[in-house]
């Protein structure tokens, strides 16, 4: 790969370059190939003139927040790699709750960990997710019955090829399950967050089965905001969902396949009534119906740790919605398992599985 020209700009705004990283280095599921440069931005003003001094040197740019909702290539990346990394953090109380703003570049479950140390509700079931604050808007992280659309209010934006900087409503991002009007606009860097929580010590309503029976309550009932933390990490751990340097279970990018939502009369001729499976997880809302990908991945034929020891790249040993890298895995062979459980779920279900990371370079 030939190296970036690093534009002399550059050295006057206080970013740090490096033109030795790869992907495998800087994901969560540790593949990916070099990066021509990688740009962290510690500041927004050093955001907006990174973006500049690249773009003037005509040096193909994209974003990357934490790594761990990314597949990228193992030919790597030419251009450049840009990373917010501002780390600002505070919160105020009003007469509607918590108020707290958090810069991009901070650690989600850091984020998190503050909002619960100071007795604010609303983020504890996304505990243990990693990647960055500012990722999370782009594909409304979720997990246990909650999403991040639940509590933000407002997200900050600048678009590099417009210059636009703004605060977007939650609303008008239209975040939806997994999905936000940004998810796919490498152009549209988020800077911050503005999240409105309860501030009376207790939880969002608890609405997943699993964690209120391991809370102790029953489902729509709340509970103090560091229960539901302790348990909302140690269901993950129990599933490989927290990241942990030595277990290859964690080398992921989380759950690979998106729940999938079926129009209600496409899901009932895919799964009529008389012949749907007891225990078949079915959550109908509105004319639709989630499905559970997990389920339908193993009832296919594809068990947990599939295809078995010794393959690069297996589902997780403990939950099989993960790819994971056993340590020696490419992108190429995560690409190769992802097409062969998809064309097996939907070969015996009808029902086409959507990759939940983005992928760069490489596609399904």
């Amino acid at each position: 790969m030939e190296s970036v020209r690093l534009p002399q700009e550059l050295t006057a705004l206080g970013v740090e370059t490096r033109e030795d990283a790869t992907f495998a280095q800087l994901t969560t599921l540790r593949v990916g190939g070099p990066i021509g440069l990688l740009v962290d931005c510690p500041t927004r003003e050093s955001v907006f003139g990174a973006v500049e001094a690249l773009a003037s040197a005509q040096v193909p740019t994209i974003y990357l927040g934490g790594g761990s909702n990314l597949v990228a290539a193992d030919q790597g990346w030419a251009g450049a790699v840009l990373r917010v990394t501002s780390e600002g953090l505070s919160s105020t109380l009003d007469s509607d709750g918590g108020l707290v703003l958090a810069d991009a570049g901070i650690g989600w479950d850091e984020l998190v960990a503050f909002t619960v140390e100071s007795g604010l509700g609303g983020l504890e079931c996304l505990s243990g997710i990693p990647g960055n604050a500012g990722a999370s808007v782009k594909q409304n992280i979720g997990a246990y019955g909650a999403q991040l659309s639940d509590c933000l209010e407002a997200a900050e934006l600048w678009n590099w090829s417009t210059g636009e900087r703004r605060w977007a409503t939650a609303e008008s991002l239209r975040l939806g399950y997994r999905s936000s009007a940004i998810r796919h606009e490498e152009c549209v860097v988020v800077l911050g967050l503005r999240l409105r929580l309860a501030s009376d010590g207790l939880s969002a309503p608890i609405r997943y089965r699993e964690l209120a029976a391991a809370v102790g309550v029953r489902e729509g009932e709340r509970a103090p905001v560091q229960d539901v933390r302790k348990a909302v990490l140690a269901l993950r751990a129990g599933k490989g969902m927290l990241l942990d340097a030595d277990d290859h279970d964690t080398w992921s990018t989380g759950s690979f396949f998106v729940n999938p939502v079926l129009a209600l009369p496409e899901a009932e001729r895919l799964f009529p009534s008389e012949r749907r499976p007891e225990r078949m997880p079915w959550y109908p809302d509105s004319g639709s119906v989630k499905l559970s990908a997990a389920w339908l991945i193993e009832q296919a034929g594809f068990a947990k740790g599939f295809p078995g020891e010794g393959a690069p790249v297996r589902l997780s040993t403990k939950h099989t919605l993960a790819i994971t890298n056993r340590g020696t895995g490419t992108a190429a062979d995560v690409v190769e398992l992802a097409k062969q459980v998809r064309a097996g779920v939907l070969e015996t279900f009808g029902v086409l599985l959507e990759p939940e990371p983005i992928l760069l370079g490489v596609s399904l």
